[in-house]
């Protein structure tokens, strides 16, 4: 094996930064490297590497006996090629585009890459939308929104309640993906997957056309429209275009130069109806010849070990994921000595997103690496949202802890804008989106006078004299509220902070308070550790597990240290509550990639908020 460049100089270019001040506080902070140019559209990546590489890896995953199905960047291109010329026959617009109802697979890749070789947009969907609803509420809204022209969906039987629910709702072709049974692909009255491949095969006039489409793209085309997750109001549809994504990628170029010489290799479930999964971590695949297998695990019990599979068989070369995931896979890596090889042997970087990673998902993973490595492994964050395809900061360096997100990105420009005691933070540049599809009240609300996007998140300086040490998140402007002291309270360090604290009982935490006279603790509990550490068995009941005397004086000792970190009443929790019911995705306490919404929460579990600040607390709730 050569040798793998590890060492932040031997990864990053060292960050360079502008910060302007404003006579009214206001600062504008931007990257001095310059970007460079960038492709016309992500179809130009396909062509490049099918001719360059046309044997390598493009995309895998598992089938149905468990082995590999790979595929390269020459037979990618050559089929993408015969669906996209399906395609142009289907009458597809923006105002008709293609709805994928499904998870990752390499149908749903393939399709994908043909709608943007030859300007067809394309929306992943959440599946959760279609196979947890009961009412397939937000599915329906996203038809409605949509109107699409074809409808995919892989094992098509799963999602037979959700196609009858949306029937009337449009006009589109359903394609059934080739893992679907005939008897569901019949009673949808669907079009199997492989038919859409035969009509471009050997055809020149279908190929001239295809060829004739790609030329036509323009990086002003409608790549996506990609549903927020809802975390902060209604999902809305991001337009993405082919300008935002190509941008936002060619950036990595200046800032990671090591992409340039070693290709990326990742294995990820980050899911594609997400930004993060979908275009950031796809699109840096494609961008620079690398290979993506396709992660069939999930951080949940139930599902993580496919995870912990298939990073025993795959060594990645970087790793994405949001913290929750990490927080489940540490405990498998430090117990699993043949993972732990096989996780670090080429691992370059370990980055997370979403969220800032407590501290102490931070020190265990750092402890692992030196375990196996004898060295860390640079562990690092981004920052950005839908809405900006999606990184506006990196932190390409080796940053002093965890919750550092970097620097602005080459090419994009920070606003931050003093309210209250915060900064919150405002964006432009070529990575921005036009607005949100057919809402232009909601577009124009987005934006302030001068363009820059409201995102509503708030930042602060590592070091306000260095700040090419970069920026922390500072949470969210909504999410934040007053104690009845008239304290605010920034509920992003503090549920950070709680999760550390509270390790490893806390798989997440939600903050409670909000006109009382202190904060709470509404506790997701990590059930494996819990019972790990009761000395208990899994068949203990939840309700043993819970009320431990072990677990309460866990939580009680987190809670005292919180406190003894010093500040007032807004910086600590006085009392929690373990909830045994785990986060509900469908009632959107928790999106596909396992972020808590904090409001969701507060509002579905209103009951035990007033449990946890009643007066005179039962015995289930833990207070010092």
């Amino acid at each position: 094996m050569s040798q793998i460049a590890r060492k932040p100089a031997e990864l990053f270019v060292d960050p360079a930064v502008i910060l302007e001040a404003r006579p009214d506080g206001t600062r504008l902070f931007r990257s001095a490297l310059a970007l460079p140019d960038y492709a016309r559209c992500s179809g130009e990546w396909l062509e490049r590497w099918a001719a360059a590489t046309p044997d390598a890896v493009l995309i895998a995953e598992r089938g149905a006996d468990g082995e590999w199905i790979r595929v390269s960047y020459g037979e990618a291109l050559a089929r993408v090629h015969r669906i996209a010329a399906w395609l142009l026959g289907q009458r597809l617009a923006p105002e008709r585009p293609v709805l994928v109802l499904s998870d990752n697979g390499i149908e749903h890749a393939l399709l994908m890459l043909a709608c943007l070789h030859v300007g067809v947009p394309i929306s992943p969907v959440s599946p959760g939308n279609s196979l947890l609803s009961k009412d397939f509420a937000k599915l329906k809204a996203n038809v409605e929104l949509l109107r699409p022209g074809v409808i995919y969906a892989d094992g098509i039987e799963r999602f037979l309640p959700a196609l009858a629910a949306i029937s009337g709702l449009h006009d589109a072709v359903i394609v059934a993906g080739g893992r679907s049974a005939a008897s569901g692909r019949q009673q949808a009255g669907a079009l199997p997957f492989a038919e859409l491949e035969k009509v471009g095969a050997g055809d020149t006039a279908n190929h001239a056309a295809v060829r004739a489409a790609f030329r036509a793209v323009t990086p002003d085309t409608i790549a996506k429209f990609l549903f927020t997750s809802g975390s902060v109001g209604t999902p809305k549809a991001v337009i993405t275009t082919q300008r935002m994504m190509c941008s936002n990628v060619e950036m990595k170029s200046v800032i990671w130069p090591f992409l340039n010489k070693q290709k990326p290799v990742i294995v990820d479930w980050l899911p594609w109806s997400h930004v993060f999964g979908g275009s950031h971590n796809f699109n840096k695949v494609l961008r620079f010849g690398g290979s993506l297998y396709i992660d069939d695990g999930k951080p949940l019990p139930a599902l993580l070990p496919k995870t912990v599979r298939n990073l025993t068989d795959i060594s990645p070369t970087i790793y994405f994921s949001v913290p929750l995931a990490y927080g489940l896979l540490v405990a498998q890596l430090r117990d699993n000595a043949e993972l732990r090889k096989s996780f670090f042997a080429r691992l370059q970087i370990i980055f997370y997103a979403g969220a800032a990673l407590p501290q102490s998902t931070w020190d265990e993973l750092e402890r692992l690496a030196v375990m196996e490595l004898g060295h860390p492994v640079v562990m690092l964050s981004s920052w950005g949202s839908t809405e900006t395809a999606p990184a506006c900061t990196d932190c390409h360096f080796q940053a002093v802890r965890s919750g550092v997100i970097g620097v602005p990105i080459p090419g994009t420009t920070l606003k931050l804008v003093p309210v209250a005691d915060k900064l919150e933070v405002r964006v432009k540049g070529p990575n921005l989106f036009p607005g949100y599809w057919k809402q232009p009240e909601l577009t124009r609300a987005a934006f302030d006078e001068e363009g820059f996007y409201m995102i509503g998140d708030a930042v602060s300086f590592v070091d306000p004299a260095r700040p090419e040490q970069g920026l922390l998140f500072d949470g969210r402007v909504a999410e934040d509220f007053k104690l009845l002291s008239g304290t605010w309270v920034h509920v992003g360090s503090i549920r950070v902070a709680g999760i550390s604290a509270l390790a490893p009982i806390a798989q997440d935490i939600v903050v409670t308070g909000h006109d009382k006279d202190e904060i709470g603790f509404l506790v997701f509990p990590n059930l494996a550790e819990c019972r790990r550490i009761a000395s208990l068995g899994d068949d203990a009941a939840l309700s043993t597990v819970l009320g431990h005397p072990a677990i309460k004086e866990r939580l009680r000792e987190g809670l005292m240290r919180l406190k003894q970190q010093g500040g007032g009443s807004s910086t600590y929790p006085a009392r929690a509550l373990l909830l045994a019911e785990p986060p509900s995705a469908e009632a959107g306490e928790m999106t596909d990639k396992g972020y808590i919404n904090q409001r969701a929460v507060l509002t579905r579990r209103a009951d035990r908020v007033l449990e946890l600040h009643a007066d005179v607390p039962d015995s289930s709730v833990i207070f010092i």
